[in-house]
C-alpha cells in the first residue's frame, strides 16, 4: 500500500502536471499557428487556382457502407467542389440496403470496363460503374465485397483512383466548396521552396555540387465540425449552429478543443499525430509505398500517417503534415447513445492497437518527432490517462473511506485542475470564434462555452469508460466491425426565430 500511496502522491501529480503543461503549450502554439495561417492566406487569391492548368488533380474516395439515408445528396455535394480537376470514387462496401441501387437511379450508372490495379491489398472489387450522362462524367462508383472496415473500402478505392493526390472522407460528411484548393495548397507551397545546399568541391571533378534539400508535405487535414442542428440546402451549410442535443453538442465541443487547439499546436513543430478519417488529402504515392490503409487496424487514421511518416524516415527523406484551421468539414455525429459508445470504443481499441503495432518507433530517436514527441506523447497521454484516471478515483474513494484525506488541500487541487480544463476548452471556443465566427450569436458561443463546466461530470466519464472498454476488447481479442452509423439524414432545418 505504501508503494501505491508513492505511485499516486508523486509521479501522478508529476503526470498531471505534466499533462497541464502540455495543453497551455498546445494552445500557444495554436494561437501562433492560427495567426501564421491568417497573414498568409489573407493575400491568397484561390480563384487563380480555379483557372490554372497546373493545379494537381485529386481523387476523391468515400467509401460507403448502408448509407442510403444521405448517399445522394453527399454525393451531389461531392460532385459540385470548386476546383478544376477531380474526380469522386464513391466505394460500395458490400452495403446490405440500396444504397448502390439509389446510386445507380439517380446518377444513371452503368457497369464498365476500367483499368483497376490493385496496388495495395483489399477484398475483391465486383463491379465498377459510371454515368451516361456527361453531367456526372467526374462520378466513379466501386462495388466491392465488404472488407467490414473503412481501411479496406479505402484501399480500394486509392486502387481506382486517377490522380497523384487523394482525399479520404465519410459520405456523411458535408465539405465545404473550396475545400480541395485550400487543402492542395500547402502540397504546392512546398514545392516552390526547395532550399539549395552548396556543397564542397568535388574531389574527382573539382566542381561544387548543388543539392535541392527539400520538405515533402505528405498530408494535410482540417477541422471538422458536428453537423447536428445546422441548416442545410442541397447539400451547403447555409446556417451554422451548435447541437441541441447534449450528446452532439458535447462533440462539437470536444472536436473543436481537439482540432482548433490540439493539432493546429502539433502542426506548428510538425508533429500531427493523426489525419482526420473524415477528411484528409494524402500524397497517394507515398500512402502506396507505405502499404495503404490497414484494413486491420481500428484507427486507420493515424496507422496510415503513421506508416507514411515511418517509410519517410526510413528512406531518408524529409516530410511535413501540414494542418489548416478552418472548418472544411461537417459531419453527423452519433445520434445516441448506442451508436457513440460503439464509435468510441473502436477509437480505443485502436489507440491500443497503434501503440502496440508501432511499439519498435516509441523512443527511438532514429524517427525524431514521430519517436520522440508523437507516439510518447500518445502512449502516455491519450492511451495511459483513462487508465491513470479510473485506477486514481478507486484510490481517491479508498482514501475517503479510510479517512487519509487531507480535504483542504484535496479540494483546491481538484477546483484548480477543474476550472483550468474549463478554461482550456472555453480559449479553443472563443479563439474559433474570434477569428472565423461560424455562429452568428454570441448566445451560442456562450451556450457552448457553457457546456465545459458540465463536461467533467457528464461527458468525460464517458470518454474514459469507452476508451477502457476498448482496450479490453483489444486485449481479449472480442470482434468489432465497421458496423452501421444510423444516419439520421441531413435536411434543411428552419427555425422560427433566426
Amino acid at each position: 500500500m505504501e508503494l501505491i500511496r508513492n505511485f499516486y502522491e508523486g509521479f501522478v501529480f508529476i503526470y498531471g502536471c505534466t499533462m497541464l503543461f502540455m495543453y497551455a503549450l498546445l494552445a500557444l502554439l495554436s494561437l501562433r499557428g492560427i495567426r501564421k495561417f491568417q497573414r498568409k492566406n489573407s493575400y491568397v487569391d484561390y480563384t487563380k487556382m480555379l483557372q490554372s492548368p497546373l493545379a494537381p488533380g485529386i481523387s476523391i474516395i468515400a467509401p460507403a457502407f448502408n448509407e442510403a439515408v444521405t448517399i445522394i445528396q453527399n454525393v451531389r455535394s461531392l460532385l459540385t467542389l470548386n476546383y478544376p480537376t477531380f474526380e469522386v470514387i464513391i466505394v460500395n462496401d458490400g452495403s446490405t440496403d440500396d444504397t448502390l441501387q439509389k446510386l445507380i437511379d439517380e446518377f444513371e450508372l452503368v457497369e464498365m470496363d476500367f483499368a483497376y490495379n490493385a496496388r495495395i491489398n483489399c477484398k475483391p472489387v465486383k463491379r465498377l460503374f459510371k454515368s451516361t450522362n456527361t453531367a456526372y462524367d467526374k462520378l466513379v462508383v466501386v462495388d466491392k465485397i465488404n472488407g467490414k472496415s473503412k481501411a479496406d473500402a479505402s484501399n480500394a478505392g486509392i486502387n481506382a483512383a486517377v490522380y497523384n493526390y487523394f482525399l479520404c472522407t465519410d459520405v456523411d460528411c458535408i465539405i465545404e466548396k473550396d475545400t480541395l484548393m485550400r487543402m492542395i495548397k500547402p502540397f504546392m507551397d512546398e514545392e516552390h521552396h526547395k532550399i539549395k545546399e552548396i556543397g564542397e568541391p568535388c574531389p574527382e571533378c573539382g566542381y561544387v555540387h548543388v543539392k535541392e534539400d527539400s520538405i515533402r508535405v505528405i498530408a494535410t487535414g482540417a477541422t471538422l465540425r458536428i453537423a447536428n442542428s445546422c441548416e442545410i440546402d442541397e447539400g451547403v451549410i447555409t446556417r451554422v449552429r451548435p447541437p441541441e442535443k447534449w450528446l452532439p453538442r458535447f462533440q462539437e465541443m470536444e472536436y473543436l478543443r481537439a482540432y482548433v487547439l490540439g493539432k493546429m499546436g502539433w502542426s506548428v513543430i510538425n508533429c500531427v499525430p493523426n489525419v482526420s478519417g473524415g477528411l484528409g488529402l494524402f500524397d497517394k504515392e507515398i500512402a502506396i509505398k507505405a502499404g495503404g490503409y490497414d484494413s486491420k487496424s481500428f484507427a486507420e487514421d493515424m496507422d496510415i500517417v503513421t506508416r507514411m511518416c515511418t517509410y519517410m524516415m526510413d528512406n531518408n527523406m524529409k516530410y511535413a503534415i501540414r494542418y489548416i484551421p478552418t472548418t472544411q468539414c461537417w459531419t453527423e455525429g452519433p445520434p445516441n447513445m448506442k451508436v457513440f459508445s460503439r464509435q468510441r470504443t473502436r477509437w480505443g481499441r485502436g489507440l491500443a492497437e497503434i501503440i502496440t503495432i508501432h511499439r519498435k518507433v516509441i523512443f527511438n530517436p532514429r524517427y525524431k518527432q514521430l519517436g520522440m514527441v508523437v507516439l510518447p506523447y500518445n502512449l502516455f497521454f491519450e492511451f495511459l490517462a483513462p487508465i491513470i484516471e479510473f485506477t486514481g478515483i478507486i484510490y481517491y474513494i479508498y482514501l475517503i473511506i479510510t479517512n487519509q484525506i487531507n480535504w483542504q488541500f484535496a479540494l483546491i487541487l481538484l477546483a484548480f485542475v477543474y476550472f483550468y480544463s474549463v478554461m482550456i476548452t472555453t480559449l479553443a471556443i472563443l479563439w474559433d470564434h474570434m477569428t472565423y465566427q461560424y455562429y452568428r450569436t454570441w448566445r451560442e458561443v456562450l451556450g457552448l462555452a457553457l457546456m465545459a463546466f458540465i463536461e467533467p461530470f457528464v461527458y468525460h466519464p464517458l470518454i474514459v469508460f469507452f476508451a477502457l472498454r476498448g482496450y479490453f476488447n483489444f486485449l481479449t481479442g472480442k470482434k468489432h466491425t465497421w458496423g452501421n452509423m444510423q444516419r439520421q439524414g441531413f435536411g434543411k432545418k428552419k427555425p422560427a426565430n433566426t
